[in-house]
């Protein structure tokens, strides 16, 4: 591209909301160009891993339900035109908590009665489970008997690196300019839209939707970096001793709250192929860290603490042997949720960030939305819900 030409926009950042964004424009007719440091699908961000999980009713807020809702169409969609590449796997699903929906989760309170909640209101097809009947329905849960659950069988696993792998497909065929490899340095006013500087050329765009995740506090800045903070975290895969508990046909993707932190928490899918290891995984929001210079060594001491933490008494048939494991990075925000809003000081600039751990499964209809927005078209989100500066 000549630097000198115009796009209509510029998708920095190819994860999963950017590959999103980028697919939506392009199929509209939008000149888009996409900017990437890496080689999408890729290791370094948030969305890799093997599976996400979905699910419909979503405690984290009813602001997000018609989202996930209309993604699963999208997922639908994309996967007739991935020839035969499997991207969503109808597993079901179930959230756990203690007595009376207790337990938090991404910032909300009694996460399961929350979930619940949501479930009736938006006519979610679910069951309500309790205590032990938890055990007698899935018997790789060990409960104590107080326990209580939503279980809902749309809810299931996406494929993240095979979604974005297909997105940024479609967007090429559509005729994006995907820029891999390539750094974005900084943005600058060009006119009456936006100049976007790289370590190899500089490009405009009359609109640009930043969807860089970890990435967004250094390139910015202002209260974007003083109000998002990058995480590490741990995915680790053990060896069930009973494998037959975790076979796809037999084991719903779970969420686990047993405490009343955030940190208080598991979660984990199925095995994803016959005789596999299983995906279990927690989570932190103590340790701070660079995207540039995250420590990518997961040691023997940390499988362990995950192990004797969460999955010791709960997870039937579960080994302590960890098979293999890898890091990724939530951006997180003070509430757990969203921040969709202007640059700080470019007014044709979008922010997409802070999906604080649970943003994969919105994203392809958060990225319809985002093109939607971009080209001026009516959109169906409330975008002051996700403000940056929203109390």
């Amino acid at each position: 591209m000549n630097p000198t030409e115009t796009a209509d926009a510029i998708v920095i950042g190819l994860g999963a909301f950017g590959s999103a964004t980028a697919w939506q424009l392009a199929r509209r007719g939008a000149r888009v160009v996409g900017i990437d440091r890496f080689t999408p699908p890729h290791p370094h961000g948030s969305t890799h891993g093997e599976t996400r999980i979905t699910r419909l009713a979503v405690g984290e807020g009813a602001v997000y339900v018609p989202l996930v809702k209309r993604s699963h169409e999208i997922w639908a969609e994309l996967e007739a035109m991935a020839n035969g590449r499997s991207l969503h796997l109808r597993t079901g699903g179930i959230v756990i908590g203690a007595a009376g929906g207790g337990g938090q989760l991404h910032g909300k309170a009694d996460f399961v009665q929350r979930t619940i909640d949501l479930g009736r209101a938006y006519g979610i097809p679910h069951e309500v489970l309790r205590g032990q009947d938890i055990t007698r329905r899935f018997p790789q849960f060990v409960t104590s008997g107080d326990e209580l659950a939503y279980y809902e069988p749309d809810s299931g696993v996406l494929r993240p690196e095979a979604c974005v792998a297909a997105q940024l497909e479609e967007a090429r065929r559509h005729g994006a300019d995907l820029r891999l490899g390539e750094t974005v340095l900084a943005l600058e006013r060009s006119g009456s839209g936006v100049s976007v500087r790289t370590d190899r050329a500089t490009y405009a765009a009359a609109q640009v939707i930043v969807t860089a995740g970890a990435w967004i506090p250094g390139l910015v800045g202002g209260e974007y970096a003083s109000r998002l903070k990058v995480m590490r975290q741990v995915l680790l895969w053990f060896r069930p001793s009973e494998p037959a508990l975790y076979e796809s046909r037999h084991c719903p993707v779970f969420i686990w709250t047993h405490g009343a932190g955030d940190e208080d928490m598991l979660y984990g899918f199925p095995m994803m192929v016959a005789q596999g290891d299983v995906k279990v995984a927690a989570e932190q929001f103590r340790d701070t860290t660079d995207p540039d210079r995250v420590d990518r060594t997961v040691t023997q001491a940390d499988q362990r603490a995950v192990f004797d933490a969460h999955i010791a008494g709960r997870l039937r048939g579960m080994s302590a042997e960890c098979t293999r494991t890898a890091t990724c990075l939530y951006t997180v925000s003070p509430d757990g949720g969203f921040v969709i809003d202007r640059h700080p000081t470019l007014e044709n600039v979008t922010v997409v960030s802070a999906c604080s751990g649970h943003g994969f499964k919105h994203s392809a209809a958060l990225g319809e939305q985002l093109a939607l927005r971009a080209l001026g078209e009516g959109t169906s989100v409330d975008w002051q819900a996700f403000g940056l500066t929203r109390p």
